[in-house]
């Protein structure tokens, strides 16, 4: 076995999240209170009660996530001692995974990715923008569909998610005209995603600039255990360089597909997922068939999990 674990980005959130696995973990609201205390407000509270509605604006929906994905790390400590040979997280998740990597403090990351969901915001008006996932195509033609509706506009890939599944943003009117061209290509399916800031494309360079302003004043150490980045595909170890990537992050495409293939090269035969829900692991299985894969979200995964490592 050579373990790797991955964390989740925004879309695997929900209310009532871990309340399972807090009823018997203590860590979990440890961690949270933890968060809580950077944040100045009762972030377990907003898991478990909502609304809703605040749970996914995305200030909030990102300190959450990447708090419940620590937890659920920490509880995994604390019951084995086999640490992943590499880590990697979906946008969001690869602040999740600088943190387990020792790289990040869990109080300057809740602050900062607080952050990072304030400047995406403000970095387009409501309506300006938006994203969708057209799946059946080829990553070459979703390129080319891009190219062809973008007329005066933006909309381009911003995330690669599978084979045959590919994310865009963009301009709002870009991104309809650009769903219309890939249905006369052939696309098995196109819909356009709730969410108020069109992620991973120019659109968010505003943000980029000043997320680059909040990285200056955190420190970021290197890493203990190897992560791979989302822009380059990288394992990064300077941490100029691990920064630099987080800027350019929100302005370039995930290239997941990449990631988990590069997985397999260093020799990765299974994959946690380590957060909330299942959304990685289902790419994931589209990606490689042959690995082996596991969640780590629930007190009978954790007992699962565990009997395999054994």
């Amino acid at each position: 076995m050579k373990l790797a674990f991955v964390f989740p980005g925004q879309g695997s959130q929900a209310v009532g999240m871990l309340a399972e696995m807090a009823a018997i973990y203590p860590s979990i609201k440890i961690t949270f209170s933890e968060a809580s205390d950077a944040l100045g407000f009762d972030l377990w509270q907003l898991t478990q009660e909502g609304p809703e509605e605040k749970l996914n604006i995305t200030e909030f929906t990102q300190p959450a996530l990447l708090t419940a994905s620590v937890a659920l790390w920490r509880v995994w400590l604390e019951h084995n001692s086999c640490l992943p040979f590499i880590l990697a997280g979906h946008s969001l998740g690869e602040y999740t995974a600088l943190v387990c990597a020792k790289a990040l403090e869990l109080k300057d990351a809740v602050k900062l990715v607080q952050q990072r969901g304030q400047f995406m915001q403000a970095a387009v008006a409501p309506g300006v923008g938006a994203m969708a996932a057209i799946l059946g195509l080829t990553d070459e033609q979703v390129n080319t569909v891009c190219q062809q509706a973008a007329e005066n506009q933006l909309v381009s890939p911003a995330n690669f998610n599978s084979p045959g599944q590919v994310v865009i943003a963009g301009n709002t009117a870009a991104v309809e005209r650009a769903l219309e061209i890939a249905k006369k290509k052939g696309a098995r399916k196109v819909v356009m995603l709730a969410v108020s800031v069109p992620s991973h494309c120019t659109l968010m360079q505003p943000a980029a600039e000043k997320l680059s302003v909040a990285l200056n004043s955190i420190t970021i150490q290197t890493p203990e255990i190897e992560y791979i980045n989302n822009v380059n595909v990288a394992i990064e170890k300077d941490t100029a360089l691990v920064k630099k990537a987080l800027i350019a992050q929100l302005v370039a495409p995930v290239r997941w597909v990449e990631t988990i293939e590069k997985m397999v090269e260093k020799g990765i035969t299974h994959i946690v997922e380590c957060g909330p829900g299942r959304v990685l692991t289902g790419l994931n299985k589209r990606i490689n068939k042959n690995l082996q894969y596991m969640t780590l979200n629930t007190p009978d995964n954790l007992t699962t999990l565990l009997e395999e490592i054994k």
